[in-house]
């Protein structure tokens, strides 16, 4: 039996496929490419087209004996979504409803969906727990919570089981160096420094210096990709084993200000990178850590790269080995 792996030439998605490929897992991969990577893809079987596609849906799920889904496939932008919230809308709830209708059709009934930390909105209390106040701040987070809300009520009428995990700053590379992080805009905090000490970019911003923290600059939770990806393969395993639907956060637990990571990567790569204070940005919340104490009950996961040396650390491999990330 195969495993679906919708946006899996994605960031996160890729390391997915290559921890799965490591499982002995058969693979299939379903990604329109609009911002995944062919070549970040080290095994699978391929199919390049849109969620959206029912046509290509019926063809996937009809040519492949496939049991399970991971859905990674959505835009991601915050930003971006707060100005264009009906594209957001249109693709990240029409996809996976359009992705629900063919498992519904083609009788699968696991599926592992990756949501996100945006479902919170502004935190009331720190570590934030699963059953806090879901009010999002932005499209981006209503979108994936409104996918939440469409997966209970599949599992109510279809049998349809999930997990959702809700994860935080996923960062980052693989341990084996053959794939990594490359966006196009680039909006995370680690690969734009590492683009100053690469000399592609002049000096990294600090947006905001007197937020209500140690240091005045926002504290964020960092989670390595790969052990993102092996939640989602615990997760997907307790749904084999009959498990119940779930919403699980997914962090360390620990959070690091924008000035910790900048020193740090100072230090892990030698490099003297320069930093200049801007001001805040509309909607970013001081701190943001998550408690995972479901994951860990619940799937059994203990995140096994979680210092933010060693997130560095295999993030600069990768980009100093890759610095126009992959060959187009």
């Amino acid at each position: 039996m195969a495993i679906l792996v919708c946006g899996g030439a994605g960031y996160i998605g890729s390391h997915m496929v290559a921890e799965l490929l490591e499982k002995g897992e058969e693979v299939v991969i379903l990604d329109n490419l609009e911002k995944g990577h062919r070549q970040a893809l080290l095994g699978g079987k391929f199919y390049e087209g849109d969620l959206r596609d029912s046509n290509l849906l019926d063809l996937v799920f009809n040519e492949n004996k496939i049991d399970a889904v991971i859905d990674f496939a959505a835009d991601s932008l915050v930003g971006e979504s707060v100005v264009e919230p009906l594209k957001y809308f249109e693709n990240n709830i029409g996809s996976t409803v359009n992705l629900l209708k063919a498992m519904r059709d083609h009788k699968v009934r696991h599926i592992v969906f990756s949501s996100t930390a945006a479902t919170y909105g502004e935190p009331e209390s720190i570590p934030i727990l699963e059953e806090d106040k879901t009010i999002p701040t932005n499209p981006y987070g209503e979108s994936k919570l409104a996918v939440e809300k469409i997966l209970k009520w599949c599992d109510n009428a279809y049998g349809i089981t999930y997990t959702a995990l809700r994860y935080f700053n996923a960062a980052g590379a693989h341990v084996n160096g053959k794939i990594g992080e490359d966006h196009s805009p680039e909006s995370h905090l680690i690969p734009l420094i590492l683009e100053v000490a690469l000399g592609k970019r002049e000096k990294i911003m600090i947006f905001g210096d007197d937020y209500p923290t140690e240091d005045g600059t926002c504290v964020r939770d960092y989670i390595h990709v790969t052990d993102l990806a092996n939640a989602h393969l615990l997760a997907l395993k307790r749904l084999r084993n009959g498990g119940k639907s779930i919403i699980c956060n997914l962090g360390n637990g620990e959070g690091f200000s924008v000035k910790e990571v900048i020193e740090v990567a100072r230090k892990v790569t030698g490099q003297v990178i320069k930093a200049e204070i801007a001001p805040r940005r509309a909607g970013d919340p001081a701190v943001l850590i998550a408690s995972s104490d479901r994951a860990t009950s619940e799937l059994g996961w203990k995140p096994k790269y979680n210092s933010i040396e060693n997130i560095i650390e295999t993030a600069w491999e990768w980009h100093k080995n890759n610095p126009n990330g992959y060959e187009k």
